[in-house]
């Protein structure tokens, strides 16, 4: 029956709480200690996270990490903290390829690309080591998402670009593993000339902008990979885009996948588009 109590006090109270009042709880006993550093715990916590009016502004400066918070869409300018990165690796190293529901990918590019799991939060990191990306290492040439399986198990994709060759894989945090995904078949964004963006996870895919400015006009590119089916496609951008140059932002809004277009033709343009049916609608 005390047991009882405590998974009710952890299931129906602590999952309720932020993330930083969660930590001042784990001294309490050792069931509460394991329980809140249980995988399943925090998996279970970031998925409410989603729903939440608060979020959390994470930026990378020259010398230092700054986090704001955001509630009701309006930056609360006065809640700025700078925090420690992990590994206290020195921010100018630090790369971020993706964040999700709390969590953020980065990739520390003092040691080759070692990809940090971090949640800034807790400041709870965990290094996802893959000695085939240790051996194969060029700057400024991988990106990568999460995604949770229908399993909960937290899944991390990391694309890899080395020689003119793509490489795509994927880490299971309950298996603390990798395997290597078969069909990549976007080698034709493989050259260097070309430069994938940060992921942003929506429905059930993760996508990527893939950008080419060596070459006037520039080509600008939209990549999915399907988390189920785990296959790369491409999709078109919205019609009637005759602005050049312009930029594409990836947001997540109701799990609905948008892209916020800012160009300049006369005027500065910008405009808001949903990915609904297959297809580019104004939203």
């Amino acid at each position: 029956m005390e047991k009882l109590g405590s998974e009710l006090i952890v299931d129906e109270i602590f999952m309720r709480l932020p993330a930083k009042a969660i930590g001042r709880f784990k001294c309490l006993s050792k069931f509460f200690r394991d329980e809140l550093l249980n995988n399943n715990f925090e998996i279970t916590h970031s998925r409410r996270i989603i729903t939440s009016l608060q979020k959390k502004l994470l930026s990378l400066k020259d010398n230092t990490i700054v986090v704001d918070n955001i509630v009701g869409g309006n930056l609360q300018a006065d809640t700025s903290k700078t925090i420690i990165s992990p590994s206290n690796v020195h921010p100018s190293y630090l790369r971020v390829l993706a964040s999700f529901r709390g969590l953020i990918l980065i990739c520390n590019e003092r040691m080759f690309c070692e990809l940090i799991l971090w949640n800034p939060t807790t400041r709870r990191y965990k290094i996802l080591a893959d000695d085939y990306f240790d051996r194969n290492f060029e700057r400024n040439a991988s990106t990568g998402g999460m995604y949770f399986e229908d399993s909960n198990d937290l899944k991390v994709l990391h694309i890899k670009r080395y020689r003119n060759v793509l490489t795509a894989r994927v880490y299971s945090r309950r298996r603390e593993s990798w395997r290597k995904i078969k069909s990549c078949n976007v080698s034709n964004y493989a050259s260097t000339y070309y430069s994938w963006s940060p992921a942003i996870y929506s429905g059930r895919s993760i996508y990527f902008m893939v950008s080419n400015y060596w070459f006037p006009p520039g080509e600008r590119h939209m990549v999915a990979f399907d988390v189920v089916s785990e296959n790369f496609s491409t999709i078109p951008f919205p019609e009637a885009l005759d602005l050049n140059p312009w930029q594409g932002h990836f947001l997540s809004i109701e799990m609905k996948l948008h892209v916020i277009v800012v160009g300049r033709s006369k005027n500065l343009y910008a405009d808001l588009f949903k990915f609904e049916d297959d297809a580019w609608v104004k939203a």
